[in-house]
């Protein structure tokens, strides 16, 4: 006897309405969705987080913007000063020569003593330079003081040491703060610290011994040489020096007016001087000279820090930053 044939079951998807199927759809296109957003959103913040880690390495490694710090060059000439004479072959003469050099390695300055001798007296000038690039520009100071304040009106005080705040310790002041704070793109610049510029008029020496025996010993030719010599004068008043370069001059007194400093930088000539750039004009390198020669208290021994003042110092330090900073 056959059996009676057996009712097979439908397949589920014939027995699934539309509205089931479309239910179904809708839950795996929501879970599609879900999917590529927990992925995308991933790659999203892996993005954020590496552009915020990238942006804080930036910062970080970025160098602080900085300017002429006025008030720590007006603290490094009352340094000089305590240091007391710096007249050669002193005991401060020596100091100051460290110090200066400890100063220029701290803000990254190769330092070199470059060692001549000049009407039987030893020289030692500082030469601070940041790789082995010929400078296109060198700044210079002398870093020694006079031996006699002979122009002191005290007779009595005429043989002692002129303390040098203006003379002497207001251009190393204005060359070390600019160790510190020009930028490191600059055209390769040279910062030279000369010994024994003020001793002329005294038996046995001469001026300028220390640059001339550079000028003719160091075999260079930067485009322009700058000197500062008294230049920390409270009441400040910078004239056109005669022999100075006139191009390069123009230049500096314009940065200065540009910067606001125009009633200090003068473009009037008053004076002719036998300075730190004389020996540079002499072997055809251009060359200026920056001086304040009315100054009540040269070679006496009133030239103390009370007469400097730091806005003097920084009208001179950041025309000559900006200046180097414009060179190309």
């Amino acid at each position: 006897m056959l059996s009676a044939p057996q009712q097979r079951s439908k397949p589920i998807w014939k027995k699934m309405t539309r509205k089931t199927v479309f239910t179904y759809l809708l839950m795996i296109a929501a879970l599609f969705l879900a999917v590529i957003g927990y992925y995308a959103t991933s790659f999203l913040n892996s993005e954020a987080q590496a552009t915020a880690t990238s942006t804080a390495s930036i910062v970080t490694e970025a160098p602080v913007p900085v300017s002429f710090n006025s008030d720590h060059a007006y603290a490094d000439v009352q340094t000089q000063v305590d240091f007391g004479p710096r007249t050669p072959g002193s005991e401060g003469h020596a100091k100051v020569r460290e110090w200066m050099r400890a100063e220029l390695e701290s803000a990254g300055w190769i330092v070199e003593v470059h060692e001549s001798n000049r009407l039987g007296h030893p020289i030692y000038n500082l030469i601070a330079k940041r790789n082995d690039e010929e400078p296109q520009i060198i700044l210079g100071a002398h870093y020694d003081t006079r031996f006699f304040a002979d122009h002191d009106p005290d007779p009595a005080k005429q043989t002692e040491p002129v303390p040098g705040a203006n003379d002497g310790a207001s251009g190393v002041a204005v060359l070390l703060e600019l160790a510190r704070s020009l930028p490191k793109d600059t055209v390769p610049t040279w910062l030279v610290f000369f010994d024994t510029e003020d001793q002329g008029r005294i038996e046995g020496w001469d001026w300028i011994l220390g640059s001339r025996a550079f000028a003719e010993e160091i075999k260079t030719t930067p485009r322009a040489v700058v000197i500062v010599d008294m230049i920390g004068d409270a009441d400040l008043n910078i004239y056109f020096e005669k022999n100075s370069n006139q191009i390069i001059r123009q230049e500096i007194w314009d940065t200065a007016a540009r910067l606001g400093y125009g009633d200090v930088f003068i473009p009037t000539e008053k004076f002719s001087m036998l300075d730190d750039h004389t020996p540079f004009l002499e072997t055809g390198v251009p060359a200026v000279d920056l001086i304040d020669f009315d100054y009540a208290y040269w070679h006496t021994t009133d030239d103390t820090p009370d007469k400097v003042s730091a806005e003097s110092l920084d009208a001179v330090g950041e025309t000559l930053r900006q200046w180097i900073i414009n060179q190309k």
